[in-house]
């Protein structure tokens, strides 16, 4: 693309833009590029944010490069928006919702939709519920089924109250995470995992899958990577990347993955 603005330094975040949520949430936007250009909305994953998810991994770079006008957000519970620890205010409906309001709040009409683990499962939700502005579709590491459903919250309530160990292999993992990125609140993103089950987010409806072009990528290493492919396959317009050597909590830095992506954005 032509008119493409000044490279993005890798790490350079604007200050938030605060959205209101319609049930009252503060949420954290952040826009770079053109106005004027074919936009891209990026929505991280479970206990990530804007920063550690997309800026830091150079996909506000490439993008940017790219010609794309690029509109983030933190979702509820991360990064600087609000984060309730009501495991009510976390149902699916809310955090597609949240993505809603902020496309119509920056007043885009068309954009395509990037998304990573929980971002990518709020994608498949969002893709179906705007089918005529969401032109195309990247779902990275894409749960086929409820988001966190292998994190153990008893085990990770323990933790959190008063340290007791954690011996679930996967949900040592969530934790490591959870306390790698600054700023994290672990009472609300384990109301995101309480509320995700408890409100009945069910699997991704193969039978009511998005039918805009969509691209699946999941990581070699990732225990969903067969459930991701077949979400792919349930796609009309769908096509899968296994992403090579990567398991779920560091494939967004993969080079390949970006690379695939750009090039499916590139249409």
């Amino acid at each position: 693309m032509d008119g493409v603005s000044a490279p993005t330094a890798l790490t350079d975040v604007p200050d938030p833009t605060f959205v209101m949520s319609e049930d009252g949430f503060r949420l954290a936007t952040y826009s770079w590029g053109d106005p004027a250009r074919p936009t891209v909305v990026l929505v991280h994953g479970f206990a990530s944010n804007t920063r550690d998810n997309w800026v830091n991994t150079g996909w506000v770079r490439d993008l940017t490069r790219d010609g794309f006008r690029v509109l983030a957000l933190d979702q509820r519970g991360h990064g600087a928006s609000d984060k309730p620890h009501d495991a009510r205010e976390y149902e699916m409906t809310a955090l597609a919702r949240d993505v809603e309001t902020v496309l119509e709040t920056y007043l885009v009409d068309t954009v395509a939709y990037v998304g990573y683990s929980l971002g990518a499962r709020v994608g498949w939700e969002v893709a179906r519920r705007l089918q005529d502005r969401i032109d195309r579709v990247v779902l990275g590491g894409v749960p086929d089924g409820v988001p966190l459903r292998r994190l153990d919250l008893d085990q990770a309530r323990a933790y959190v109250r008063d340290g007791t160990e954690v011996t679930d292999g996967q949900t040592q993992q969530y934790i490591r995470l959870i306390e790698r990125v600054g700023g994290n609140d672990l009472e609300a993103l384990l109301a995101i995992a309480e509320g995700l089950r408890a409100s009945g987010a069910a699997d991704p409806d193969p039978a009511t899958a998005p039918t805009q072009p969509v691209l699946i990528a999941t990581g070699s290493r990732d225990a969903i990577l067969e459930g991701s492919k077949a979400l792919a396959e349930a796609c009309p317009d769908g096509r899968f990347v296994e992403i090579p050597d990567r398991h779920h909590f560091n494939a967004p830095g993969s080079r390949e993955f970006r690379a695939a992506a750009r090039a499916f954005l590139a249409g």
